[in-house]
């Protein structure tokens, strides 16, 4: 697995660089993460917007992969495969120019039951994240998180 970008020989000199460019990418993955689950306890997923082209992202979304299934656990070896690269990498291709880091690595949980952790976590790009969970809170499959912090009785500063 190359490092650098394609075409481009590794210089040991500067491998140094590269291990601090991956803790930064390690701190800015765990940012986002905390910072989406920070959301999802103050704001129902199924009122929350992603972006300012979420409507676009999902109808794109289900043409691709009309197969997919939110409510279960992501395959996380088919969506990896050859040919699960290929069909994603065509997807986000879509948003090169419309979506600031739409290749940038973030994590994703595997299913929409559970929190983030060691075990339900996964590697993704920013487009798979954005088309997962906006179809996840299209179908309210979020809102079991700001519902256990915010006890009935406190339901309409999300609703």
């Amino acid at each position: 697995m190359s490092l650098g970008p394609a075409g481009v020989s590794l210089d040991p000199e500067q491998a140094d660089n590269f291990e601090d460019m991956e803790k930064q990418f390690a701190v800015k993955a765990v940012q986002h993460m905390s910072t989406y689950w920070a959301i999802l306890e103050k704001m129902k997923g199924s009122k929350l917007r992603l972006t300012k082209i979420d409507d676009e992202i999902y109808e794109h979304f289900c043409k691709e992969f009309p197969e997919f299934d939110p409510t279960t656990t992501i395959d996380e070896d088919k969506m990896k495969s050859k040919e699960g690269k290929e069909r994603w990498r065509n997807f986000m291709m879509a948003y090169e120019k419309k979506v600031e880091d739409y290749n940038f690595g973030t994590m994703l949980r595997a299913s929409p039951k559970f929190e983030y952790g060691e075990k339900e976590t996964i590697f993704a790009m920013r487009m798979q994240f954005y088309a997962i969970e906006i179809a996840r809170n299209r179908l309210g499959l979020n809102d079991w998180v700001y519902e256990r912090e915010h006890p009935e009785g406190e339901e309409s500063k999300g609703s």
